[in-house]
């Protein structure tokens, strides 16, 4: 059977068949492309989520790191103000506290010192008012045991016709308490008799309690030191 001749209508359904065709083919490429570009921009997304969280957790972690040491620096620097402050305390009161145990030394120093001059300084023409001044100047069981010998310490002045002058050469605190101490003196007295011709120097060397009476401060027992 001889072969048919293409007639007009089979070439059009050809062409319209290669025009689908072609239509498929770019529809397709639009989808491939389209695909591809979601791709990239979720990958994008996520690339730019995770560095701006590690940005936030670097800039995080620097700010805690910079809060925590900032809070360390306000301790350390609180904790020297305080060890400053405890320090400064200690001192003013050790310092008080040396001040007062000074000058009371100082006190009771002078007191024995004193109560030794007028011990050792006697005149026959004065007597009485010489064995007044030691009484005056003590207190407690010195001052009654005197007291009770003060005649014959007066007879035996005026009778021995010589005056003495005392002085005394060193003094320091042995022990104290807030109302006495004892005090080691070194006193030398000058002996002068009637007739004004000087004698040798009599040298003592005397433990001296000096307690408190009122608001004086007085000897309270005497001893020769050997």
């Amino acid at each position: 059977m001889p072969d048919r001749a293409p007639s007009s209508t089979d070439a059009e359904s050809l062409l319209l068949a290669a025009e689908e065709a072609e239509a498929e083919a770019v529809a397709a490429e639009a989808r491939a492309r389209a695909a591809r570009l979601r791709r990239q921009a979720r990958t994008a997304g996520s690339d730019d989520s995770g560095e701006t969280t590690e940005a936030e957790s670097t800039e995080a972690g620097s700010t805690g790191t910079g809060g925590r040491r900032r809070t360390l620096a306000a301790v350390a620097a609180s904790a020297v103000i305080c060890t400053a402050v405890v320090a400064c305390a200690y001192m003013l009161r050790h310092h008080a506290g040396a001040s007062d145990r000074d000058r009371r030394a100082a006190e009771f120093e002078a007191a024995a010192r004193q109560g030794v001059v007028t011990l050792t300084t006697l005149d026959f023409d004065n007597a009485d008012a010489d064995v007044q001044r030691v009484l005056d100047n003590s207190t407690g069981e010195f001052h009654d045991d005197f007291r009770n010998r003060a005649q014959d310490f007066v007879d035996v002045i005026e009778q021995s016709n010589v005056a003495t002058e005392g002085t005394v050469d060193a003094a320091a605190v042995e022990s104290m308490t807030d109302d006495s101490a004892v005090v080691l003196v070194a006193a030398t007295s000058k002996v002068t008799n009637a007739a004004g011709a000087d004698q040798e120097p009599r040298v003592w060397r005397l433990s001296v309690t000096v307690t408190r009476d009122g608001d004086r401060l007085k000897m309270s027992k005497v001893e020769f030191v050997p």
